[in-house]
């Protein structure tokens, strides 16, 4: 009884008139599967198998050594090892820097509380062609290039720097709508308002720091502009300017074979990143917009 009511309240019309919108979704979904099947079946074939067309095929049988000799051989490993840095630690402090201040604005009222929030918007507007050079300029006088170390410790920096305004928009909205109630609650209990924040507030505010950390993540670890111009020696290059130096070394080398194993080793944290957590991604950007 319960499927036919079920039943009995679809509208067809309606259903018919996103058919098209569906039969997008579903050649977009095809072309990603194929085109990812393939890279990932050639990074398991040889060289000679994938200009033969036989990348799909496995005439030699499958060469997971591709993997092993693109990690140690190519820098894979180099590169993979300072993304991985840069992308979790400028993820953690960009968390501490921008949720008190998101938390701040959306809380207290205070005379350069709407300046510093438009100027937080507007700075996200500016291209990041226009201060690169500048910053370039600034860096290379203090002579912060010179040294590995200080090169990374710049690359973080510089992460943090350019991702505050949208981190700290972001997490504003979640704050904005959190109830004043717990608040209220914890100031009778004699609780003081940094602990509120970061026992109750912060905590409450979970979804939107998880949504934002992941989009942060995936944007420092596909970064290339900045890195290209900041990070020229091998040692503190990330994968993306890493990955670009192999795809341009393969007219030298021709391995191709091991080219795919590294694009699959680069693209793989991203990708796990989306699968596992598509639903706490989905829930963190509708959440924002819901009352607490």
């Amino acid at each position: 009884m319960s499927s036919q009511h079920h039943r009995a309240h679809v509208n067809w019309k309606k259903e018919a008139r996103l058919i098209p919108g569906y039969l997008l979704i579903i050649l977009w979904v095809a072309f990603t599967v194929v085109l990812l099947g393939w890279v990932f079946a050639a990074s398991l074939s040889t060289t000679k198998d994938i200009f033969m067309g036989n990348a799909l095929k496995f005439p030699t049988g499958l060469h997971f050594e591709n993997y092993a000799k693109a990690w140690s051989s190519q820098n894979v490993s180099t590169f993979f090892l300072n993304s991985l840095g840069y992308a979790s630690i400028s993820t953690v402090l960009l968390i501490l820097v921008a949720a008190p201040a998101a938390y701040v604005l959306s809380r207290f009222k205070f005379f350069m509380n709407r300046p510093i929030q438009s100027s937080f918007v507007a700075a996200m507007g500016v291209p990041m062609v226009m201060i690169i050079l500048p910053l370039f300029g600034v860096v290379s006088q203090m002579q912060l290039l010179k040294q590995d170390w200080t090169v990374r410790v710049l690359m973080v920096f510089l992460y943090i720097g350019i991702n505050v305004p949208y981190t700290t928009i972001f997490l504003l909205s979640f704050f904005t709508n959190l109830s004043r109630s717990y608040e209220e609650a914890a100031a009778i209990d004699g609780c003081p308002p940094m602990s509120t924040f970061w026992k109750i507030m912060l905590p409450l505010a979970q979804p939107g720091v998880i949504t934002v950390s992941i989009f942060n993540f995936i944007n420092i670890w596909n970064e290339y502009f900045m890195s290209l111009i900041f990070a020229s020696s091998d040692r503190v290059r990330p994968v993306a300017v890493g990955l670009y130096g192999m795809i341009n070394a393969m007219k030298y080398t021709g391995d191709w074979a091991g080219m795919f194993a590294s694009v699959i080793i680069v693209f793989l944290p991203t990708f796990i990143l989306f699968i596992f957590l598509s639903e706490r991604i989905i829930k963190g950007v509708t959440g924002g917009g819901v009352k607490g």
